[in-house]
């Protein structure tokens, strides 16, 4: 049960999810919500964040809330644009900026004994995104610190807990900006920082029994962290009445799927294991279009779990493995993403299938059910394991998929993994994975002309997925993983290693 929450109101800014971590950090709950879409507040609610904007405050249509929904009722801060809204609808004046004020900047503490501040040192470095910026502030707003180039780089408004900064402190380059939002967040909204892992596996596991009771629920497990610690929560909460599917789709990596499945039924899940390699290979065939063969994997998912759900009577929940990321996105200010991917396995199960639905991660981002996980007792071999795509293996082999292409690919692909973990990389790396390419070269083995396949190499550093970079992995590793490859692997001829980052590459090549 959650008794106390900062509300983040997001105004489109690219830096709203950071602001959320960074106030998780402190181990305080937070929720985001669209500026146009946002709950009253009630008891729990110990303060409000505004966040940033694309827009400026000076448009015809620029977003804009209600004040007085928080002003003088609860503590608020305004962030860059969530600043200039404070001033501009208060009666101070913002302007474009006579040059773009954006990177590294210096505080210079005008009111050093203002509770916001407190901590922060005389020229701390912040950082500044913004075009517009705050010319005037009104009589009642106190100027508490400035820049160079910026004469109201954050206020307080008189006789109020109402706190506006020109500046992201959630970023990294903003040296001190922790501290900041730790002043916000603690001194002045008084949050106990009890958020934490094992309290929130107490409060839903209550929840969840209180929800369910002795009804049944179903959920399909992928192998992935999120999934398997959905099921543990829901296992802690109902024990049997959790029925969980894992679908042998032939498309994971080599050995995983019986792995993972003993690893299920050694944590005491009821989970059953379905092998349905051939359905799947038989509704790829011939396909070599990604969108297309993702569609027909999604397709053949809900196939494949709608039959085995039916075999278990009187199902009236579906368990899934939503995580925050997802539910912001779905309520985004910039309106529901436009893509939705046809792979997302369990979260593409239609309507007809008439469950409810219960998702006991939705409020986590991806570092936090790690931790939950870890906590639970989820083996690390699944806890840390690198993200892997939904269609599996069938986006890393381009062009048509045939049972000896997977078979390739699972070889190649477990001695680039096994040296990773030998060599102490693989927990260095955020993903890793091989692709087998449409394409053959020519190659000498022995004394005899070869014509095989090419793989290549893919590893990047990356925290969410969104942006990526190579890894620098050192040559002797490289060569002796291809050195291996060619040598084990009958029917490739050529190691190739991915040197692209995101953007403008994407991680997975399909």
């Amino acid at each position: 049960m959650i008794t106390e929450k900062i509300l983040i109101l997001d105004f489109g800014s690219q830096f709203t999810q950071l602001i959320a971590r960074r106030v998780r950090e402190l181990n305080v709950y937070c929720e985001i919500h669209p500026y146009n879409h946002y709950p009253q507040p009630d008891g729990t609610v110990k303060g409000v964040i505004l966040s940033g904007s694309p827009s400026s405050v000076r448009e015809e249509n620029a977003p804009a809330v209600n004040l007085e929904d928080f002003r003088k009722k609860l503590p608020l801060l305004g962030v860059c644009y969530g600043a200039q809204l404070l001033a501009q609808k208060s009666g101070g004046e913002v302007l474009p900026s006579d040059t773009r004020e954006y990177g590294r900047a210096n505080l210079k503490l005008i009111k050093k004994d203002s509770l916001l501040l407190t901590g922060l040192s005389q020229a701390s470095q912040v950082w500044m995104s913004h075009s517009d910026t705050i010319m005037r502030i009104p009589a009642d707003f106190e100027l508490i610190a400035s820049t160079e180039s910026v004469q109201v780089a954050a206020f307080q408004i008189a006789g109020e807990q109402t706190y506006g900064i020109q500046f992201h402190p959630e970023v990294t380059h903003s040296l001190e900006g922790k501290q900041l939002l730790e002043n916000f967040v603690v001194k002045i909204c008084q949050c106990k920082q009890d958020w934490n892992s094992a309290n929130f596996i107490e409060s839903t596991v209550q929840e969840l029994k209180e929800k369910l009771g002795q009804d049944k629920v179903v959920l399909g497990l992928s192998g992935g962290v999120d999934s398997s610690v959905a099921a543990l929560l829901l296992h802690r909460a109902i024990g049997k009445n959790l029925h969980c599917i894992f679908v042998d789709n032939g498309l994971l990596r080599k050995n995983e799927f019986e792995d993972v499945l003993h690893s299920y039924q050694d944590l005491g899940l009821n989970v059953k294991g379905v092998d349905a390699k051939l359905q799947f290979y038989n509704a790829l065939s011939g396909l070599s279009d990604p969108e297309v063969k993702r569609k027909a994997i999604g397709r053949t998912f809900i196939e494949v779990f709608d039959h085995e759900a039916h075999q278990i009577q009187d199902v009236k929940w579906l368990g899934q493995g939503t995580i925050y990321p997802d539910v912001i996105e779905s309520v985004s200010v910039k309106g529901p993403s436009a893509t939705i991917k046809s792979h997302h396995n369990v979260g593409g199960l239609p309507d007809f299938m008439k469950l409810s639905v219960v998702e006991p991660l939705r409020s986590l981002f991806k570092d936090e059910v790690r931790r939950v996980g870890g906590e639970l007792g989820l083996p690390p071999h699944i806890l840390n394991r690198h993200p892997f795509p939904g269609p599996g293996l069938a986006i890393r082999i381009l062009g048509e998929i045939t049972p000896e292409k997977i078979r390739l690919l699972q070889e190649a692909d477990y001695i680039y993994i096994q040296n990773l973990k030998e060599t102490g990389w693989y927990g260095k790396i955020w993903q890793a994975g091989v692709i087998l390419l449409d394409s053959r070269s020519v190659g000498v083995m022995g004394d005899e002309r070869t014509y095989e396949h090419v793989v290549a190499l893919r590893a990047v550093h990356s925290t969410d997925g969104m942006t990526a970079d190579w890894v620098h992995l050192p040559y002797e590793i490289l060569a002796k993983i291809s050195n291996e490859i060619i040598n084990k692997v009958k029917g490739i001829n050529r190691v190739v290693y991915d040197i692209s980052s995101k953007p403008p590459a994407t991680i997975e090549w399909e």
